[in-house]
């Protein structure tokens, strides 16, 4: 069975950072891409980040370019997700998922997904 858990959601000021972890279990993890979604109050969920098998590829929405990175760590079965200078408007539940083959930014593409943390962004 298949497990993603979140991690690092909190409180932060407008400017602020927060780093997210997401540890995996369940799944031979260096072999599969990873995302990060994020849904806000009252809106559909939505792309944030995402990161090849190798870590080598990543692609952001255009929104968090410049402020956030995601990374993984294979050894630790752990996916991150750095965001600096954040803002109100990122203020959502944050999800990480598990991707099988297929176009990243889309959320169809991931079969496991976390339970989410919650980011409140204080201005």
């Amino acid at each position: 069975q298949v497990q993603l858990v979140e991690s690092g959601g909190g409180l932060v000021q407008a400017g602020g950072s927060l780093r997210l972890s997401c540890a995996a279990s369940g799944r031979t993890f260096s072999s599969y891409a990873m995302g990060w979604f994020r849904q806000a109050p009252g809106k559909e969920r939505e792309f944030v980040a995402t990161i090849n098998w190798s870590g080598g590829n990543t692609y952001y929405t255009n929104s968090v370019k410049g402020r956030f990175t995601i990374s993984r760590d294979n050894a630790k079965n752990t996916v991150y997700l750095q965001m600096n200078s954040l803002k109100p408007e990122d203020t959502a539940v944050y999800y990480c998922a598990s991707a099988r083959p297929g176009p990243l930014r889309i959320e169809s593409t991931y079969d496991y997904w976390g339970q989410g943390t919650r980011v409140t962004v204080s201005s």
